[in-house]
């Protein structure tokens, strides 16, 4: 390489870590405030080695707080949600990629159309649809509205339609029905579209709030967004309370970042059961 590309590349990559340093220390603040004392944590908010290490934030927020509880509440909806979003959004993108049926365009374009809707103008129809049908303050209530995903299904039909009509019909040539080929042929090839979608899933449905703070009142089933919440207007006492606030933030923070750090090599890889015709 020639000197004057040599330091181009140089000055790119000095670019590139002044930006992840400034995406990651709000996240390394985060961790350092999380253990340290309210004093500490008031006087030197941006301090990355506290003088004192101390649990005291996590303490009084599992001894003190109803933590568990919305820990509990918040894997019983993200798992169902991601369960049957993956499920429901495969069979609707197959369906709207593969299947001739009348009205299909009309489906689809409805499925755009949904798409460019806020979420926040559907609030209010939730909560009198749910409150109507005595899904209100359930756990039925917080699952069943978000189990299919608009965007999902748009990524699903647009992945069956990149596999080859072929391999479909050598499975209906052996005597595989629709369900089965779908089930058992194709499914299994959409891994990379399967992946992502099991991503957004989790994601979308861990860091949910607007849908459950109309969807349940009742304090036992409070999740992890709404809880924290609470804890950010001070529901535990007097004072900044920010190591308490940040060791709640940085708790709620670890599931998805796994989820995300596992998965994310296999995020929409296209390339990953193509066939050569």
């Amino acid at each position: 390489m020639s000197g004057g590309r040599v330091a181009a590349t140089s000055v790119l990559y000095a670019v590139l870590a002044v930006i992840a340093i400034i995406y990651i220390f709000p996240f390394l603040i985060q961790i350092a405030t999380s253990f340290k004392t309210n004093a500490e944590a008031t006087s030197t908010p941006l301090s990355l080695f506290p003088n004192t290490w101390t649990t005291a934030a996590y303490q009084s927020l599992f001894q003190n707080s109803d933590f568990p509880t919305w820990f509990k509440n918040s894997v019983i909806v993200t798992v169902f949600v991601t369960c049957g979003r993956v499920f429901f959004d495969s069979l609707a993108g197959y369906a709207l990629s593969r299947l001739h049926f009348r009205g299909r365009s009309v489906i689809f374009a409805g499925l755009i159309a949904v798409m460019a809707v806020p979420a926040v103008v559907l609030l209010i129809p939730k909560f009198l649809v749910l409150n109507q049908i005595s899904l209100y303050d359930s756990y039925a209530g917080m699952i069943l509205p978000l189990l299919v995903d608009a965007a999902g299904v748009f990524i699903m039909k647009g992945f069956f339609e990149s596999i080859p009509v072929s391999i479909e019909e050598q499975a209906r040539i052996d005597g595989a029905g629709t369900f089965r080929v779908f089930w058992s042929v194709v499914l299994p090839m959409a891994r990379p579209a399967l992946v992502t979608i099991i991503i957004l899933s989790f994601q979308g449905s861990w860091n949910e709030l607007s849908h459950f703070i109309v969807s349940a009142q009742n304090p036992a089933l409070t999740t992890l967004t709404k809880g924290v919440a609470s804890l950010t207007a001070g529901s535990l006492g007097q004072g900044n309370q920010y190591p308490l606030k940040l060791a709640a933030a940085l708790i709620m923070t670890i599931p998805v970042a796994v989820m995300f750090f596992v998965f994310q090599r296999r995020i929409m890889n296209t390339s990953e059961g193509a066939v050569k015709e």
